[in-house]
C-alpha cells in the first residue's frame, strides 16, 4: 500500500498534538527539557484510560476470575474475556485462538515446548533469520539442543531487506519451521509475511511470527498473512506490561500439549492422570495477570478508535520526514530501507565517531528518550558491522517537533565530540 492508499484509507488523520493530553507522563521535563519520547519499539507511553481501566478494576472488581460465582468475579471475568475478544478482533482472529501469556517472549517459548518437543525430531530444520530479536533465536536455540534439530539462518541484504530468495532456498524437505519477525525492531524492515508463509506452506512447514513490531504498528489479518502462530506484547501498544498473546490456529492448538500445569487448566483431576480445559484455558495455568489484561483491553479499544490504518498512515508520515532529517546530518548514516512502505518507524542510525551510548546520554540530556545498544539482535548487529546503534522509535502522540528536537540534539552532541 503507497503512503497515499493508506491516508485514504485511514479514518481519520492522527493529531499527535491532540493525543497527547491523553498521557500524562509526557507532560513533565527531563532535565530542563520538555520529554520528547522515542522510544517505543521498547515500550510504549499508557493513555488515561488505560490507567483508568488498571484503578477501576483494583478499586471495584478485584477478584479472581472464572470459578467464582459472585458478583466480584463475575465481573472481573466478563472484563478479562472481553480482551480476549478485542485482542482477537485486533489481528482478524478468533477469541478460542487467543492465549494470554507475560510476553511475546513467552508465547514463543509456550510454542517452542508445547508444540515444538513433540513435532520436532534429530536432524529437522527450523528457518529463521539474520534480523530475528533473540526472543525468536534463543527459545529455537534451547529446542535444538534438546531435540538435536539443526538451524538455519536467513541473509539480510546490504540494503536492510530480508534476502527472500536466501530463505526460500533454506525451506527444504527437513524444514518443519518458519520463524520470523513481521517487522524488524531495528531495521524497521516489514518482512513479506504471506511470501515466507507460501513458500514454508509449499515445503509442509508451519510459520510462526514474531509481531512484537507488527501488531502495535500494522493493520493485521492472520489469515491473510497465512502463518500458524502469531505473537505480539501488550506493552508495545500501549498496554500494561506483563501481558502478551500467542495466536494459534485452533487447530493446531488443539493438537498441543499444555506448557504449564496447575490450577484452571484442567478438566479433570485423577491420582495419577488429568485431562485439560478447552481452548485457550489449558494453557493459563493459574491465576493470570488479570488487572493488567484488563487494562489492555483499554488499549485495543484506544488503538481500534484511531483505527490501525490511521496509525500506520501517520507512522509513515512522521518515518518519512524522520529519515530525510536524520540522512541530511553530515556522518549520520541510518540503517534499514529508506522507503516509508516498507518499513515501520523504528530508525537505526549511526554517527561517525560517536559511540551510540555517548550519543543516547547527550540526547537524553536534552530531554529527548531513544534506545541505544544491540537491541536483543547481536546477530544482525554482527551483519551491520557494528557493536551498537542508536534507534529512535516514533508511535501515535510524536510529530514533526520531535524529529527537530532529535536532529538539533543530535547537532549539539556531534559539536561536543567534533
Amino acid at each position: 500500500m503507497t503512503l497515499l492508499e493508506t491516508r485514504l484509507a485511514a479514518r481519520a488523520p492522527i493529531d499527535p498534538r491532540r493525543l497527547r493530553a491523553d498521557f500524562p507522563i509526557l507532560d513533565q521535563d527531563v532535565n530542563g527539557y520538555p520529554l520528547v519520547y522515542l522510544d517505543n519499539a521498547a515500550t510504549t507511553q499508557k493513555p488515561r484510560q488505560v490507567i483508568d481501566a488498571l484503578v477501576h478494576y483494583y478499586e471495584n472488581d478485584n477478584a479472581n476470575i472464572h470459578r467464582g460465582i459472585h458478583t466480584l468475579a463475575q465481573r472481573a471475568t466478563a472484563a478479562y474475556e472481553a480482551s480476549r475478544v478485542k485482542a482477537a478482533a485486533h489481528i482478524g482472529a478468533q477469541p478460542q485462538e487467543i492465549v494470554f501469556t507475560r510476553n511475546a517472549t513467552e508465547a514463543i517459548n509456550l510454542v517452542a515446548r508445547a508444540w515444538g518437543d513433540a513435532n520436532i525430531r534429530e536432524g529437522d530444520e527450523i528457518v529463521l533469520t539474520a534480523m530475528e530479536h533473540h526472543s525468536n533465536i534463543v527459545p529455537w536455540q534451547l529446542l535444538a539442543l534438546r531435540k538435536g534439530a539443526v538451524l538455519r539462518y536467513a541473509n539480510v541484504t546490504d540494503t536492510g531487506y530480508l534476502d527472500f530468495d536466501h530463505l526460500r532456498s533454506l525451506i527444504g524437505p527437513r524444514t518443519k519451521l518458519v520463524s520470523v519477525a513481521h517487522m524488524s525492531n531495528v531495521l524497521g524492515v516489514i518482512n513479506p509475511v504471506a511470501d515466507i508463509a507460501e513458500a514454508a506452506r509449499a515445503a509442509g512447514a508451519f510459520l510462526l511470527v514474531d509481531g512484537a513490531q507488527g501488531a502495535p504498528h500494522l493493520p493485521v489479518d492472520v489469515e491473510s498473512l497465512g502463518c500458524d502462530f502469531y505473537a505480539f506484547s501488550a506493552h508495545k501498544m500501549l498496554g500494561p506490561t506483563g501481558v502478551g498473546v500467542l495466536w494459534g490456529r485452533e487447530g493446531l492448538l488443539a493438537t498441543m500439549d499444555p506448557f504449564l500445569g496447575g490450577g484452571e487448566m484442567i478438566s479433570l483431576v485423577h491420582e495419577d492422570m488429568s485431562t485439560w480445559a478447552d481452548l485457550p484455558h489449558k494453557f493459563e495455568a493459574g491465576t493470570p495477570n488479570i488487572a493488567d489484561v484488563i487494562a489492555f483491553g483499554a488499549a485495543l479499544d484506544y488503538l481500534r478508535d484511531l483505527g490501525m490504518p490511521a496509525v500506520r498512515a501517520h507512522e509513515m508520515a512522521i518515518t518519512a520526514v524522520a529519515i530525510d532529517a536524520l540522512s541530511a546530518i553530515p556522518g549520520l548514516h541510518v540503517h534499514g530501507p529508506k522507503a516509508v512502505e516498507d518499513r515501520g518507524g523504528a530508525v537505526s542510525f549511526a554517527v561517525d565517531g560517536i559511540h551510540p551510548h555517548d550519543m543516547s546520554t547527550i540526547l537524553d540530556s536534552y530531554g529527548v528518550a531513544i534506545r541505544a545498544g544491540h537491541h536483543c539482535a547481536q546477530l544482525l548487529m554482527r551483519r551491520l558491522g557494528v557493536p551498537a546503534t542508536n534507534r529512535a522509535s516514533f508511535y501515535i502522540y510524536n510529530d514533526t517537533a520531535d524529529v527537530d528536537r532529535l536532529t538539533a540534539a543530535i547537532r549539539e552532541a556531534i559539536k561536543v565530540f567534533a
